[in-house]
């Protein structure tokens, strides 16, 4: 599958935040994953969420060749991890990964949160976690479904050094071949990545 953003612009209130920016993905290549830089503010967020079309661009266009989505579906599935954790508090772990979508068992969930939570945090309602607890839940969330693309927004805030260390592990070995597009300014332990870089003067 090749996925091509061609000279994407977004603005707000006049303000362009995103200028004819380009990326092609080609998911059969081994530089599939790309690392996404810039600045706080540059615009990185908003990319994102073009990529998982939850933001539609005011220029440009992306083109999907190969694959379901190219073959009439309206748009890419896409794994996301938000800035935001977005979890229902009152469920388990488990239960927040699992009802995400049909396709995922409950011991599906328990069995990927396991490699990477303590097994007492499992069953327990998310509001009684850690942050980095949630962030792990979320992560397993975005990965287990099927999808086209994982998309990841500064998905290792709250993690100590070691915590990334074996999260980092656990998405690229889950995420199969599947591209993975992902901002954060917490690199360390990240393989290498091609990267795209958003500079100042698109704002």
């Amino acid at each position: 599958m090749h996925i091509h953003f061609k000279d994407i612009t977004k603005s707000y209130d006049g303000k362009i935040v995103l200028d004819r920016v380009n990326l092609l993905i080609d998911s059969g290549s081994e530089s599939r994953d790309v690392l996404l830089r810039g600045a706080s503010g540059i615009g990185k967020t908003t990319l994102l969420r073009i990529i998982a079309g939850l933001e539609s661009p005011d220029g440009g266009s992306i083109e999907i060749s190969m694959g379901e989505a190219a073959r009439g579906g309206s748009s890419l599935k896409v794994g996301m991890v938000f800035q935001e954790d977005r979890l229902l508090e009152q469920l388990s772990a488990v239960a927040n990964v699992s009802l995400v979508d049909t396709s995922v068992s409950e011991q599906r969930a328990r069995e990927a949160l396991g490699e990477i939570l303590p097994p007492e945090a499992l069953d327990r309602p998310v509001r009684e976690l850690s942050g980095g607890m949630k962030r792990r839940v979320a992560i397993v969330r975005a990965l287990l479904p099927p999808s086209d693309i994982l998309v990841m927004d500064e998905p290792f805030t709250g993690l100590d050094p070691d915590t990334r260390d074996r999260v980092i592990g656990y998405i690229m070995r889950s995420k199969g071949r599947r591209p993975l597009i992902i901002a954060s300014h917490e690199v360390e332990g990240l393989p290498k990545m091609r990267e795209l870089i958003l500079e100042q003067n698109q704002l």
